[in-house]
């Protein structure tokens, strides 16, 4: 099962310190614009190949994929959820969410 995540769980989770791998899985062009300070970049347009970066990365680790609304990012946890991971989150509003609420991005 994917799960949701509202920003404000996010910031907090990220501000207590807590062991989670933020995905960012828009495109180049949207990442340099904004983005995330922890977040990492996993474009979905090339995610197939991404998610073999991933490997490494114990399938119950918590991971939160995100993107620019909320859309492309569910497809990207769905993907993670076909390669066996477990903990995955959908950030709820994705970065615009984020930025409305006046969370600091890069």
């Amino acid at each position: 099962m994917i799960g949701n995540m509202t920003v404000n769980e996010l910031k907090t989770k990220l501000d207590n310190g807590e062991e989670l791998l933020l995905i960012d899985c828009r495109e180049q062009g949207e990442w340099d614009e904004a983005h995330i300070k922890q977040a990492s970049f996993h474009p979905l347009s090339q995610f197939q190949t991404e998610i073999e970066k991933l490997e490494g990365k114990s399938k119950e680790a918590i991971i939160v994929c995100q993107c620019r609304s909320g859309k492309r990012s569910l497809q990207a946890a769905t993907m993670l959820q076909g390669e066996g991971h477990e903990n995955l989150f959908n950030l709820e509003g994705g970065i615009l969410a984020w930025i409305n609420e006046g969370y600091p991005t890069e």
